[in-house]
């Protein structure tokens, strides 16, 4: 059973996923009815609905993950997990901004790769500390590696 204190840490955990969702979509939102909405993209573009309820998801499986390496291990025990969580986490943001803010779509794809091997390194090592962790983050993978192909079909139909 979590401690009152450990409650507060997935609370901040979540407050952070969360925040990092929301200057993402800062940079998002507004680019979709114009920019994003006149671009060519493949037949199997997820329809936009989708967006909202599945990253809602990953960012709650991101958050409980990286609360479940904190609560056993804790910031200095976990080997460094946790500082590539918050990589992985600043890699997830850029993506946003690079892609839809700048329009950057080329650009988008090679950081999108450095955010998938993130997220591979931070299953990593989060797996000895917690495998309900590593797993958690699967999902999230297969998304970014759909995403990536995504970003790269885009990149190719308008350049």
């Amino acid at each position: 059973m979590a401690t009152s204190y450990e409650w507060i840490a997935l609370i901040i955990f979540l407050a952070v996923c969360f925040s990092v969702a929301g200057l993402g979509g800062m940079a998002t939102i507004p680019e979709i009815p114009n920019w994003y909405r006149k671009l060519a993209k493949p037949s199997w573009t997820p329809p936009r609905w989708l967006f909202g309820p599945v990253w809602t998801l990953l960012y709650a499986c991101m958050a409980v993950a990286a609360w479940l390496v904190w609560k056993r291990a804790g910031w200095e025990g976990s080997d460094g997990a946790l500082t590539i969580f918050a990589i992985h986490l600043a890699l997830n943001l850029a993506w946003s901004f690079i892609f839809f803010k700048y329009h950057l779509t080329g650009l988008a794809f090679a950081e999108i790769v450095l955010l998938w091997i993130a997220i591979v390194v931070t299953m990593a090592k989060f797996a000895p500390v917690s495998a309900v962790a590593a797993l958690l983050l699967a999902p999230y993978l297969l998304w970014v590696t759909y995403a990536s192909a995504l970003n790269f079909a885009v990149w190719r139909m308008n350049s």
